[in-house]
């Protein structure tokens, strides 16, 4: 079922409704009383539930290491060592 947005011209309020495409538009604002909900054209939205592309596709999915990463980090401690060992001379 669609989610429609409505908002009160008298009062500002605004809601989502979950309703059929068939139901016929709110009209009476649950805030003020007044017979002034107007629908919001908004972008699409839906709702995903139960299992899915989530549980299936992505959430046990490990990021890989970059592999440069390590090595560049062995280079930097050897020539720190190198220039260390240098000026103690």
């Amino acid at each position: 079922m669609p989610i429609y947005e409505y908002k009160c011209t008298e009062c500002g309020h605004v809601l989502e409704v979950i309703q059929k495409i068939s139901d016929s538009p709110l009209k009476k604002c649950p805030a003020c009383n007044q017979m002034s909900l107007v629908k919001q054209v908004t972008a699409a939205s839906f709702k995903l539930q139960g299992t899915g592309w989530y549980e299936t596709d992505f959430k046990n999915k490990k990021k890989p290491e970059p592999k440069s990463s390590s090595s560049n980090n062995t280079k930097k401690d050897k020539t720190a060592s190198k220039k260390s060992s240098n000026k103690e001379k």
